[in-house]
């Protein structure tokens, strides 16, 4: 499999899961918004800083209209020159996908371009004006199928495994920022009331889609550290950061070559372990650990994970701890 061809399935498999987690981030900060009774800015202000925009919108807008959810969702959905815009992550899935029609299945292809098309068309514009929960939903849902097409109709070889590596190594990313930005967050406000900090906690899950399963799995009251230890170390849980960073171990085990002269893929391999040697619960019992830090280690961690294997696997000469969001 050349380069090339590995390189885009990397970034489509990233770029679909970074748009369904803007989706469902917009979506649940929109319902917060509606009935959590807290400060505009308490609500989407955390929306900015998960996906890293806070300066450029400030730039942009003020640091005011962090209060005004309807400036937010719009640069966070359809700003041109915002790169996080799920416009622009949907137009670079399709531009991947579409650079690799002769290695994705007819299904994954036709779900993706129908996306983006009813995204800049007159269809998602309505949704979007008409009902806001239902627009984000609507995206949610067709990666979704999307990524479950992926794994019905494509063979199950090296392509595949490229693109569920991206999708494991986004979501562990963005599972880290979404729980490190609202913890601290939720965690700051004071709210006094136990029903409204139970609420603020359960907001939490529903944003890193673990509502039912942590209700399943728990009993008692829901608190603020259970909750980050469900979405950091729960192995059953598929968008934990734990689940995340052990599959992305399997692929990058099938993915490797410790027979070849130039042994591909162990390095990557072993950047990869000291990560999961740190997701158990005894990393937040010393006296200096705090959930911050291991939040930090795990997004800067991921981060380099993923010009790594942009370095060994499709060439590109990205120094370590250098930002790369395109593909």
């Amino acid at each position: 499999m050349i380069a090339r061809i590995a390189e885009h399935c990397f970034w489509l498999g990233r770029y679909l899961e970074r748009a369904e987690s803007t989706a469902r981030v917009l979506q649940m900060t929109g319902q917060l918004a509606l009935d959590a009774e807290l400060p505009p800015e308490q609500c989407w202000m955390p929306a900015l800083a998960i996906f890293g925009e806070r300066a450029a919108f400030a730039l942009r807008h003020g640091a005011a209209a962090e209060a005004d959810g309807e400036a937010v969702q719009n640069f966070l959905t359809w700003d041109d020159d915002n790169g996080s815009s799920l416009v622009n992550i949907l137009f670079a899935a399709r531009d991947n996908a579409r650079s690799i029609r002769e290695v994705v299945s007819r299904e994954c292809w036709e779900v993706t371009n129908e996306l983006y098309l009813w995204l800049g068309g007159e269809m998602g514009k309505a949704e979007y004006t008409h009902s806001r929960y239902a627009f984000y939903l609507h995206i949610r849902r067709m990666v979704q199928l999307c990524l479950g097409l992926s794994d019905s109709t494509m063979l199950h070889d090296t392509p595949l495994d490229f693109i569920r590596l991206g999708v494991m190594l986004e979501r562990a990313g963005q599972t880290a920022r979404l729980l490190d930005v609202h913890h601290h967050v939720f965690a700051q406000m004071n709210s006094g009331h136990l029903v409204v900090q139970t609420a603020l906690w359960l907001s939490l899950l529903r944003a890193g889609s673990g509502f039912e399963p942590f209700m399943k799995t728990h009993s008692g009251r829901v608190t603020g550290d259970a909750v980050a230890a469900f979405l950091l170390f729960e192995g059953r849980f598929p968008r934990s950061v734990r689940f995340c960073l052990e599959a992305a171990n399997r692929y990058l085990h099938q993915l490797s070559s410790p027979e070849s002269q130039d042994r591909l893929g162990q390095e990557c391999l072993a950047r990869l372990a000291p990560l999961l040697e740190q997701l158990r619960p005894e990393s937040l019992a010393g006296p200096e650990a705090t959930l911050h830090g291991l939040l930090t280690r795990m997004v800067e961690g991921t981060s380099d994970l993923c010009q790594l294997i942009a370095r060994e696997y499709f060439g590109k000469a990205v120094p370590l701890g250098t930002q790369v969001m395109e593909g």
